[in-house]
């Protein structure tokens, strides 16, 4: 049978897709078409308010078709976790929910629901966490997510995290770095870090920090020749990670560090366990230590009681410390959260006004220090080519992958995808640079 999957939601939901895909793929076909599939699975997002209508109307759309091609339906992740009841009656098309820590069952799941039975295999959310030896890669091949932890023990007011996918469970390193081998082995050469906070690693299983011991033993792996830091938590950035980054050479000297606000205020309505001064001191001591470290950020607008003198705050901060990258949401009330009932809400309008504030401020911050790469040479990963514009897109290390910006180049001959690239910046725009390839 031929099974069309789609993966909603964030890179952690993307590594968990791949797992089951790559136990999927021994016993299915796996199609790009809707039209020619007998299965479909949807891996959902449930997030926030966007993520969960998103996750909701592609099962919607995809339940249309149970009528014509389409004989089974799956939702896996998040909103099959949380919202099973209300998605029984709303879409009874579904054939089978599969919930958070019943990933590792999807053969033994399937193969009930293709032989008729209606599926709830929801069990506990905080059961132990595993990697796999094994994935099925997604393009582009050459960049890959290692998911180090699943959960969240931090409790922050606004989140649902911890409600959907429990507490902090880390994965035990070996199997991490024989899933990191099993993508180097399949030419991955970037490897990115995830979870819902990555610095505290370990902590669960060794009783203390490990993702340096951890970072240090993926480095050692032949053909991996970037490692990216995602999700690290301000309070928990110590001079052993910094001095990890910049001292490991296939570390990028990159971190994303969620911040959310700067408000004293709302940082402690939020739940948060940092203050502005604690803010600024670390990353004054990131940058003092890696000066050429690109540090992204993201923040949060129209949070409940927030105000004027608080937005203020906020983008005074922000130009003070001039992240190079940085995303702004605006506030979503998510149900069985603290903030939920938070009285003193901003409206959206408000909310979304403050937003585009500061990111018409930051895109001014990113013009000045884009145009300070003039004439500077970066090693760049070349991504692909936009036959369009007759341009390859590459990035260099001071760019994630899908939320920060590229670097264009020319070239007179083919360059392959995965092929890192010396590049001199010859021009630039308000999140792009642009230039030429040094042979």
């Amino acid at each position: 049978m031929k099974i069309y999957f789609v993966s909603l939601g964030c890179d952690k939901n993307l590594v968990d897709s791949e797992h089951m895909l790559s136990e999927l793929q021994e016993d299915y076909e796996i199609v790009d078409s809707i039209e020619e599939c007998d299965i479909a699975i949807v891996n959902t997002c449930a997030f926030i308010k966007d993520a969960k209508e998103e996750s909701i109307n592609t099962i919607l759309s995809l339940a249309e078709q149970k009528n014509n091609n389409i004989k089974k339906l799956v939702i896996t992740g998040c909103l099959a976790q949380r919202y099973y009841k209300d998605l029984t009656d709303l879409i009874p098309e579904i054939d089978g929910y599969i919930g958070i820590s019943a990933l590792n069952n999807i053969k033994e799941d399937m193969k009930k629901i293709v032989e008729g039975e209606k599926l709830y295999d929801l069990p506990d959310i905080n059961e132990k966490q595993h990697a796999s030896a094994k994935r099925y890669i997604n393009p582009p091949f050459h960049t890959s997510y290692l998911k180090i932890a699943e959960g969240c023990d931090k409790r922050c007011t606004y989140c649902s995290i911890p409600l959907i996918r429990g507490k902090y469970r880390s994965v035990p390193m070996e199997e991490l770095i024989d899933e990191a081998k099993f993508l180097a082995k399949n030419e991955v050469k970037e490897l990115i870090l995830v979870a819902q906070e990555t610095t505290v690693y370990g902590v669960d299983l060794y009783g203390k920090k490990s993702l340096v011991k951890l970072v240090n033993e993926i480095s050692k792996i032949d053909g991996i020749e970037w490692i990216r830091i995602m999700y690290a938590y301000p309070e928990e950035i110590d001079d052993e990670l910094i001095d990890l980054i910049k001292k490991n050479k296939k570390v990028c000297h990159y971190l994303d560090i969620p911040i959310q606000h700067s408000s004293d205020k709302i940082l402690k309505k939020m739940g948060r366990r940092t203050n502005k001064n604690d803010l600024l001191n670390v990353i004054n001591n990131i940058r003092g230590k890696i000066p050429d470290i690109s540090l992204r950020t993201s923040l949060i607008t129209g949070f409940p009681g927030e105000d004027e003198e608080d937005i203020a705050d906020l983008l005074d901060f922000v130009k003070e410390v001039g992240f190079d990258r940085l995303g702004v949401f605006t506030f979503s009330r998510e149900e069985g959260t603290p903030a939920y009932n938070f009285e003193n809400r901003v409206n959206a309008r408000t909310a979304a006004s403050r937003q585009k504030k500061i990111m018409k401020l930051q895109k001014d911050i990113s013009l000045e220090k884009n145009a300070s790469y003039v004439g500077k040479t970066l090693r760049c990963l070349v991504e692909g080519k936009d036959t369009d514009n007759d341009v390859y897109v590459a990035r260099s290390y001071k760019d994630a992958p899908d939320i920060d910006g590229c670097v264009f180049l020319k070239a007179d001959y083919e360059i392959m995808s995965g092929t890192f690239v010396d590049v001199k910046i010859t021009d630039y725009n308000d999140y792009d640079l642009i230039g030429e390839i040094i042979e």
